[in-house]
């Protein structure tokens, strides 16, 4: 196995362009993957929460990865590959090898709060596909918390490469480190990502890069390079859309987002619902803040 790394960088949880009677766009797709790559942005992770993937039919699910593949080549794309069942998770690691990609990222069993043995067999089974799993941990939505020792047993049965963590205890990058130091650290929530840049990580799952992808590159350049006279003030300028990356809406305010930017966010599938007229408010007068002061 090559030590090719294709998660390292700005990798950007791409949102889901939809059409008004709720279809998948998928020529505006590839026009997004293809800008945020041409805004200095590493890669795009299809299928994950951000693109709406559990309300997918298995036929679009299969057609995003493929879009984003021709959009920017599959060394680009790190696919989300999470279902209920293992076999199913290993049957879509497949197909995003079939269609060129380098790797894929993977939520632990959330159909119930898996214990240990099932965390790990899940990881196995879906490592069997050939292709190297970055793990996901996101315990508040899953219930199920890959702790940094249970990720370096994980590491040392050779079943996952990288992590984004998702827990917001930058703590925990610290003791990853100890336990596994060749696992990749990857931040996964936007609103952590300078105190794990600085703890020493290797790459972002990014949401907000979206809407506001140059800005959101030269934060995490800068973070992940020690220059703090550049992160810190822009981190304190993104921060109030940052944080957003941590609620329940996450998906309708960076949609929103990216409608006020220019692009194109549309709207939700159900069960998601729009927006409050407070929280639109909120994210429409960050947003807009951010654009004025130049941060596109």
């Amino acid at each position: 196995m090559t030590d090719h790394r294709p998660w390292r960088g700005v990798l950007v949880a791409t949102a889901l362009p939809l059409n008004d009677d709720l279809s998948v766009d998928y020529d505006r797709y590839a026009e997004h993957c293809a800008w945020l790559v041409g805004n200095g942005c590493d890669g795009v992770v299809p299928n994950g929460s951000l693109g709406e993937y559990q309300v997918l039919t298995p036929e679009e699910r299969a057609r995003v990865v493929e879009t984003a593949v021709a959009a920017i080549g599959g060394e680009r794309v790190m696919p989300g590959v999470a279902a209920y069942g293992s076999a199913e998770a290993r049957r879509w690691a497949e197909q995003a090898g079939e269609a060129g990609c380098r790797a894929v990222m993977l939520l632990p069993p959330n159909a119930y709060r898996a214990d240990e043995r099932s965390v790990l067999a899940h990881y196995a089974e879906v490592a069997r596909s050939g292709l190297p799993v970055v793990a996901y941990n996101n315990p508040i939505d899953t219930k199920v918390d890959l702790v940094p020792e249970l990720l370096a047993r994980l590491h040392g049965e050779g079943y996952i490469r990288g992590v984004k963590e998702f827990s917001g205890d930058v703590r925990r990058a610290y003791r990853i480190a100890e336990l596994a130091p060749e696992l990749d650290l990857l931040i996964g929530a936007d609103d952590v990502l300078l105190e794990l840049a600085v703890a020493g990580a290797k790459g972002w799952v990014a949401g907000y890069p979206n809407a506001l992808p140059r800005a959101c590159v030269e934060l995490y350049r800068a973070a992940v390079g020690g220059d703090l006279g550049t992160a810190l003030p822009l981190y304190r300028q993104l921060h109030p859309l940052l944080r957003w990356d941590s609620q329940v809406e996450f998906v309708q305010a960076i949609k929103l987002s990216m409608d006020i930017a220019g692009r194109h966010g549309g709207p939700c599938r159900p069960p998601r619902a729009a927006l409050l007229p407070g929280q639109e408010a909120a994210v429409r007068a960050a947003t807009e803040k951010a654009l004025a002061a130049g941060l596109g």
